[in-house]
């Protein structure tokens, strides 16, 4: 038998995790609501589906140009500086499988054994993945409810040290939804100047903000072009997660490079994820304002339901996740998503998946219509009823 010993170091063996259980249990249940995963439950509108539909019918079948068909990098290109990103050329973009494929190709990219990385806590957990595969070592910057979740320049340069390599930001945050404040990101800007670091600037969720939240794109400010991996994508603005299209936007003296471990690991983007993309920058754009607003109503639900269960919670501006707090409950989150789960019929996952440094936290994806998400919110204050009268119950007198 092959056993774990034959695994190269660089594969990280973990006993089972809650998300592991969690599905488990699910697969056993009927009526289950999920509320964990990060995948748009909205279909992909139908003028990007026909044209992908048209492509293959006309032979998108092939591999494309390494880097992309050109007229999709240049569309990029358009739509990046029409949103006050940075002013590129088409070779300055790279088509990827997926955005998770430019964060992977970054790290391999940039970083060396030992070099640290800068990331949110908590932050996306794929860039913890990414960086230990690259050898390099990630440092966690936490980030806290009281604050609004906002990662500072101040507690990144607490952070920094000779081997600190890159800072990773994720904007709009993928778990709580914070938007980082423009004011914060011109001073992380500033810090990533004075200290030499590259910085990956994770914008997938840019287009989908509340409560006249801006995202500023970091690439944008002075200096910071020429030392700043921009990545973005189609799955979450327009429902294409399955199509497998994202994209990283790169100084042509790392995109060169950057291409050619892209090229080793995927040849190129899907043809036909690439022609569908073309459709979704071309075709028009009230699409992703109904699914902003769809995702802002389903939000304002959710914060009125964990108000009424008194459960805290840092109102989120962008993306579409509610990071809310269950130590009120009187047990940890982990335990808090099992019962959840077994009790209530409702999934989400906890913070501590997140790289988050304490487990009072459970990330709520606001990704159902919104008859399912009051109907959530209906079953998740019972449980949180049944949980504290429960540890009242045992309290001495």
């Amino acid at each position: 038998m092959i056993t774990s010993k034959r695994f190269a170091k660089r594969v990280s063996i973990k006993e089972s995790s809650v998300r592991t259980r969690m599905l488990d249990i699910a697969a056993g249940l009927k009526d289950v609501i999920a509320l964990g995963r990060g995948d748009p439950d909205l279909d992909t509108p139908a003028h990007i589906v026909a044209a992908g539909q048209n492509a293959l019918g006309n032979g998108a079948t092939h591999y494309t140009h390494p880097l992309g068909m050109p007229q999709l990098r240049e569309a990029i290109a358009a739509s990046i500086k029409k949103n006050g990103g940075g002013d590129y050329s088409a070779d300055e973009i790279v088509v990827t499988a997926g955005a998770q494929e430019s964060m992977f190709v970054a790290m391999l990219a940039l970083i060396d054994p030992e070099d640290e990385v800068i990331i949110p806590s908590p932050g996306y957990n794929s860039y913890h993945q990414a960086v230990e595969l690259a050898g390099g070592r990630c440092v966690n910057v936490p980030t806290y409810e009281r604050d609004g979740f906002a990662l500072t320049a101040e507690a990144v340069a607490a952070k920094l040290t000779p081997k600190s390599r890159m800072l990773c930001l994720i904007n709009p945050s993928n778990p709580t939804g914070m938007v980082i404040p423009p004011s914060e990101i011109e001073k992380l800007a500033a810090l990533a100047i004075k200290h030499d670091l590259i910085v990956i600037s994770d914008e997938i969720y840019a287009r989908l903000v509340y409560d006249n939240a801006r995202v500023l794109p970091v690439a944008s400010l002075p200096g910071m072009k020429e030392r700043t991996i921009t990545i973005d994508g189609f799955s979450k603005a327009y429902a294409m997660t399955g199509w497998r299209v994202g994209y990283f936007a790169a100084p042509s003296h790392f995109a060169k490079a950057m291409a050619e471990i892209h090229h080793g690991l995927a040849i190129c983007a899907p043809a036909v994820s690439q022609h569908a993309a073309l459709a979704a920058l071309s075709g028009p754009q009230d699409c992703v304002e109904a699914a902003r607003k769809e995702y802002d109503a389903r939000r304002n639900v959710m914060m009125a339901a964990l108000d009424r269960m008194g459960l805290g919670y840092a109102r989120p501006n962008g993306a579409f996740y509610v990071y809310a707090n269950v130590a009120s409950t009187g047990i940890s989150a982990s335990e808090f998503c099992v019962r959840l789960l077994q009790e209530g019929k409702v999934m989400m996952f906890p913070g501590s998946l997140f790289g988050d440094h304490c487990d009072d936290y459970v990330r709520i994806s606001l990704l159902q219509p919104i008859a399912k998400v009051e109907e959530a919110a209906r079953r998740m204050e019972a449980v949180v009823k049944a949980i504290k009268a429960e540890k009242k119950s045992v309290q001495p007198v």
